[in-house]
Formats: C-alpha cells, sequence, structure tokens
C-alpha cells in the first residue's frame, strides 16, 4: 500500500495545488466567510481521522457548559439522516452519527446538533429558543464557508502533520501551512510520561509551519489519553483490574485503536478490529458473539452507542476516556475563557 501511495505522489501536488488556491481566494475575500456574533470554536486537524477530536469537544463542554449555554455542531459523519438534526429523545446513533450521539448521551446540559451545511446549521441553532452562547464545531477546519472566532488545531503525536505529505501519497487534507490558521495546536495521544527533549524536538520539527507574518508563534500544548478505571453499561459498571485477567474480547472501530487495545490486553483477550465508523451489520454481530463465547466485551464509546441495543447488549461494557494536558492546562482554560468573555462582550 505504502509503494502504491508514493505512486501517487503527482496527484498528491495537485491535489495540494487545488487546496492551496480555494485558501487562497478565502484568504483574499474572492470566496465568502461567514461570521456570526457569539463565539465559535473550531476543532479539527489537517490529517485525516484520528486525532482526537471528540475528546477534546468534551473537555471544552466541561470547561465552558458551567457557565454558559453550550450547543455543538458536527456534519454527522455516516448517519443516515439529511439536513439539519437537533438531537431529541427520540435521536440514535443512525440519526445523529457515533460521534454526535455520543455526546448528547454524556451531556444533557447541552444542544447536539448535525448539518453538513455548517453556516445553515449555526443558523438554525441560533434561531432555538434558547439559543445557545457559544458553539463549538466539530471538525471543522477546512470547512471555511463559517468564520470560527477561533480555531484549535490537533495533530496526533504518532502521525504528526509536519511529518505528513497531501492525499493520497499521505493523509493531509491541505498543505501544513494551513496550520498558520490556528490559534493554538494540541499534540495528542502523548505518552503520559512524555520527556522535555521529546517536546522540544516535536516543536523545532512543527516551527517553520507556525510563525505567522507578523512574526508571532502559534502556541503548542500536550495532551494524553486518560483511560477510566472502570467499565461500564447502563446496568452496572466492573472495575479494569478486576477484568484485566479475565477471558474477554476487545472490540474497536475506531480510527487508530491501538492505545485502546494496549491498555486492557492481556493473556486473556482476544481482539476484533473494525473500520472507524463501522456499520455493523447482523453478520458482523454474529462474528462478534461467536468470537466472545460469553465472555464479557470491552469496546469504546463509540462503538458502544452503535451496539447497545443489539443481541450482545448483556456482556457488552465501553472504556471511557478524557483527553487532559501534560502541563499548561491553566493558560489553556484561560486562552479559551478570555476568547469567551471578550467574544461575547464584543457580540
Amino acid at each position: 500500500m505504502n509503494f502504491i501511495r508514493k505512486l501517487l505522489f503527482p496527484f498528491s501536488i495537485l491535489y495540494g495545488l487545488i487546496t492551496s488556491i480555494r485558501n487562497f481566494l478565502f484568504d483574499i475575500g474572492f470566496l465568502k466567510s461567514h461570521s456570526f456574533d457569539i463565539p465559535i470554536i473550531a476543532v479539527g486537524n489537517l490529517s485525516v481521522g484520528g486525532t482526537g477530536k471528540t475528546p477534546q469537544i468534551e473537555y471544552l463542554i466541561r470547561l465552558l457548559s458551567p457557565n454558559y449555554k453550550i450547543a455543538t455542531l458536527s456534519r454527522g459523519y455516516k448517519r443516515k439522516s439529511k439536513g439539519f438534526v437537533l438531537a431529541d429523545s427520540s435521536s440514535t446513533a443512525e440519526t445523529l452519527g457515533d460521534e454526535p450521539f455520543q455526546i448528547y448521551q454524556k451531556f444533557s446540559n447541552i444542544e447536539v446538533a448535525v448539518d453538513a451545511n455548517r453556516k445553515n446549521g449555526i443558523e438554525q441553532l441560533l434561531k432555538l429558543n434558547t439559543k445557545p452562547e457559544i458553539i463549538l464545531l466539530d471538525d471543522a477546519f477546512q470547512h471555511r464557508k463559517v468564520k470560527a472566532g477561533f480555531y484549535i488545531l490537533l495533530t496526533s503525536f504518532n502521525d504528526l502533520f509536519s511529518d505528513d505529505f497531501m492525499l493520497p501519497t499521505g493523509n493531509l487534507r491541505e498543505s501544513r501551512s494551513g496550520a498558520r490558521r490556528a490559534n493554538l495546536i494540541i499534540v495528542t495521544k502523548c505518552p503520559k510520561d512524555i520527556s522535555e527533549l521529546a517536546i522540544n524536538k516535536i516543536n523545532e520539527k512543527m516551527m517553520r509551519f507556525l510563525i505567522r507574518r507578523n512574526d508571532k508563534v502559534i502556541p503548542i500544548y500536550y495532551s494524553y489519553i486518560d483511560y477510566d478505571n472502570k467499565v461500564y453499561n447502563e446496568n452496572e459498571n466492573k472495575s479494569v483490574s478486576e477484568i484485566m485477567n479475565n477471558d474477554k474480547l476487545l472490540l474497536a472501530g475506531i480510527a487508530k485503536p491501538e492505545p485502546f487495545f494496549e491498555f486492557l490486553q492481556s493473556k486473556n483477550g482476544t481482539k476484533l478490529v473494525y473500520p472507524d465508523h463501522h456499520n455493523f451489520t447482523e453478520n458482523d454481530l454474529k462474528e462478534i458473539k461467536k468470537v466472545a463465547n460469553n465472555n464479557i466485551i470491552i469496546t469504546t464509546e463509540k462503538d458502544y452507542v452503535r451496539l447497545k441495543n443489539s443481541n450482545l447488549k448483556a456482556q457488552l461494557f465501553y472504556l471511557p476516556i478524557k483527553s487532559l494536558f501534560i502541563s499548561n492546562s491553566d493558560t489553556f482554560d484561560k486562552t479559551i475563557l478570555n476568547y469567551v468573555g471578550r467574544s461575547s462582550e464584543n457580540g
């Protein structure tokens, strides 16, 4: 596969040229971006998937929702509905998409909406009787028809955008120089014990892509995935230490499941891997049931919302995760709160 992707390098150059022209037309105002009088924070990446956008959105919800009315807006990848959909008690993973439905299930005090047309989605949210005070845009770094007030760019520790190439040779959706549109960068999924030396090396790699024309350098933060010490379903929970050496099936349909498996893997664990956002069929359920052999099944939160009403329900549990910062979390929080405060006053 790597050899084939290298052969496609000329198409990467063409794709990069097209995206660069598009960005230039937005930069000079030939293509219009729509602004709104409300704080809008966009979380996204330059690469295709797997950077941890949902845990970062959840971090922002926990930070902001105690004091503000929050709404999240995403396109609802692989959902079976069309247009603008506002989550309610009748919503499912099929109508919202797995990640928005996961957020809706976890946070009862916010609005969750999906719309591929982010401009229309924001307009619909602002028509609500109780309209949001802040909108969080999920995976909208390249959606330039809406101009967010604050951009958070994510890049994974094991797949830095600074080391990558344009599609189809690499995984980048646009040129690495697009990182300059960000207000800050978060290197996600770092080892919890990452060294200062490793951080300095990454800073050096990315620095040339993060200096703006006014010589201002975009700040870089480092985060890691923190796993819960329990697994859950709708009726009970079990401690991870309790089930670690039990016979079990570890099941994941996410972009980069290796850390999930590494955290839970033991000599008594069997693994099943499916593509990201996989739509589980009846045949898949039969295969899972057969491989599990009546043992406990542990999956990710994202997969759980698609599987919890299946015939696997009785033996199915999920492992919650959070995104936490290696250091400087207070500075990050203050930066976000300052932006929201200023933007709210201006609005």
